[in-house]
């Protein structure tokens, strides 16, 4: 059945959209578990069997498979509550007609399901009832893992096999569920783990090219898609969908490209579509046919879709119509909308009253990798408080981003106490070592407050917006937002907001000026290939975009000219650092 809606909310955090599914999904909004904390979804089952007074056994860390199995239950219960919640919804009261005409409302004027319904309404019960059940689903469960968070475990101080490793539990813990929605794979390439899919019969088509549990892979470019989609392809495993995701212009880890820009990105993927499925089809169903498994006859369904920075209907209805997307992800603005996600009301404060100065790329995540952040969220205050107290670090519980081996041989996080303590020893206190910040903790912290779970541990919460959180400022409800999205309504708080493709423009600009001043005082030819490279994608970027808004009609109209302005300004700030790096290059090396 086609889906009702042209957006989805991705994962956002660890529990911001812990418990979303069961929030939207019998709306037919499609939204994202993640699946990195088992202790937050052990914790997040008891209190929803609780609340539907099911019976609940705690599932304890005293087994191998403790993960998985947490995974696989909390899913299970997510899934059983989801599907009630949608047959309540679809059965039609006199009492429901009214909130459905709210609903419905909701959908922009051309749905054809919005037209259907508001002939409906003089119908008796029983025929809305049949109307619903035939017209609308549910919105899609899937679930999500960083596949670079993969920490192998021990039990009983033995290593185990890597299929016991983080992200191979939560695999398997998703793939022993009763759902049939899709695992959305994040950070990057791990052959290993994409390996270990082949061994569950759900990820694989029958002979109708159904698959029960489907593959989505969170690219930044159409190389990286063509790359992982053949390796899984080799495999018989089939990737129905590619999430491009904005290098900087969206929440939670930033994975920059190397000056590659969402248009051209879009642009890539719309021409390539075609040739992208019979290249990927065709290795898929000779490794189907060599392993004996069934065969579809007609290539795989593909979906395309993106996220990061969006944030008006005119910008998602572009993306849908100009690049031939399935779905456009709405992340950040809805940290704002308590019907939604999981947010404590002191945090939830803290980002409506957020500006662009408070949204900042930090360097606070143990990975490694840059990580937007909410300047003096709690997590933020707490962590500078231990260091003025001379007590650096966290405790570390949960021991999810323990990759280094330096002080211990099972793995250490850098911001664990213990780390930090050792390398203050070597080394001296620096900013650089006490930075890093716990976000096993702090990203699960919200649902803690929120619910009210007792714990003694932490209750000082990370979140990492967007910077598209600069132009919303007042909590919003459901229909709100839905209004917003579909342009019956605008709940923009500012009318300077630079359009998303400049927004991002500007970001990519201040992420390559702060590396190229880092480099100079360390400057070689690898540098020099680098910043190369980087500048020529980025002016490859800006002559795309003036190209694009010169020629679009009725399209952007204020800010049309503006945006042309901006990119000629860009392409002067460019050049200048052009005729820097050609200057560092006359500069004889160091004997």
């Amino acid at each position: 059945m086609k889906k009702q809606h042209t957006f989805h909310i991705p994962v956002m955090g660890t529990a911001f959209t812990a418990d979303t599914p069961l929030k939207v999904s019998r709306f037919g909004i499609d939204s994202v578990i993640a699946l990195a904390d088992d202790v937050l979804l052990e914790r997040l089952r008891k209190v929803y069997a609780e609340k539907n007074d099911l019976e609940y056994e705690e599932i304890k860390n005293n087994t191998k498979d403790y993960r998985a199995d947490r995974i696989t239950s909390y899913l299970n219960l997510v899934n059983k509550l989801a599907a009630q919640k949608y047959d309540e919804y679809t059965t039609a009261t006199k009492e429901k007609v009214e909130s459905l005409k709210t609903f419905f409302a909701s959908f922009p004027d051309s749905s054809q399901l919005k037209k259907e319904f508001n002939n409906l309404t003089d119908f008796n019960l029983d025929d809305i009832s049949e109307w619903l059940k035939e017209n609308l689903n549910m919105g899609s469960i899937d679930v999500n893992i960083m596949t670079k968070v993969d920490k192998p475990n021990f039990f009983k101080n033995e290593a185990l096999p890597s299929e016991y490793n983080d992200a191979h539990s939560a695999l398997r813990g998703y793939a022993n569920s009763d759902l049939a929605s899709s695992i959305i794979f994040s950070a990057g390439m791990n052959p290993r783990l994409y390996g270990y899919i082949s061994q569950f019969d759900d990820f694989f088509p029958n002979a109708d090219g159904h698959i029960k549990k489907k593959i989505v892979i969170k690219v930044s470019d159409y190389r990286s898609a063509l790359i992982q989609g053949k390796f899984l392809a080799k495999k018989g495993l089939w990737v129905s969908e590619y999430r491009i995701e904005s290098g900087l212009n969206c929440g939670g880890h930033a994975f920059a490209t190397d000056g590659y820009l969402m248009g051209p990105i879009l642009s890539e993927f719309k021409e390539k579509r075609k040739e992208l499925i019979s290249e990927v089809f065709a290795i898929c169903k000779e490794a189907l046919k060599t392993n004996n498994k069934l065969v579809p006859e007609h290539p795989l369904a593909l979906r395309i879709t993106a996220q990061g920075g969006v944030g008006t209907a005119e910008e998602h209805d572009f993306l849908i119509k100009y690049y031939n997307l399935d779905s456009v992800g709405w992340g950040t603005p809805f940290l704002l909308v308590p019907e939604v996600t999981t947010v404590d009301d002191t945090t939830r404060a803290q980002l409506i009253q957020a500006k662009e100065k408070d949204l900042y790329l930090s360097n606070v995540s143990p990975l490694g990798v840059p990580f937007n952040n909410l300047r003096n969220a709690s997590k933020e205050v707490e962590k500078w408080d231990k260091v003025e107290k001379g007590k650096p670090g966290s405790s570390c519980p949960r021991r999810y981003l323990a990759f280094s081996k330096e002080y211990d041989e099972k793995g250490v996080c850098t911001a664990s106490r213990l780390y930090q303590k050792n390398k203050i020893e070597e080394q001296g206190i620096s900013k650089k070592i006490t930075d890093k910040v716990c976000l096993c903790m702090g990203l699960s912290a919200a649902s803690v407050v929120s619910n009210n779970i007792e714990t003694r541990e932490s209750k000082a919460v990370s979140i990492c917006p967007g910077p598209n959180m600069a132009y919303f400022d007042k909590l919003l409800s459901l229909e709100d937002m839905t209004k917003h999205i579909y342009g019956l309504e605008s709940f923009m708080s500012r009318a300077d907001r630079p359009n998303m493709f400049v927004k991002e423009l500007n970001l990519y600009m201040d992420y390559l000026k702060n590396k190229f001043d880092e480099a100079k005082s360390d400057w070689d030819k690898k540098q020099e290939k680098y910043f190369n490279r980087f500048l020529e994608n980025m002016n490859d970027g800006v002559a795309y975009y003036n190209n694009l808004f010169e020629h679009l009609k009725n399209k952007y109209g204020e800010t049309k000219e503006d945006t042309l302005a901006h990119l000629e300004k860009t392409k002067s700030k460019l050049s200048a650092i052009t005729l820097e790096i050609e200057a560092l290059a006359e500069v004889p090396a160091a004997s």
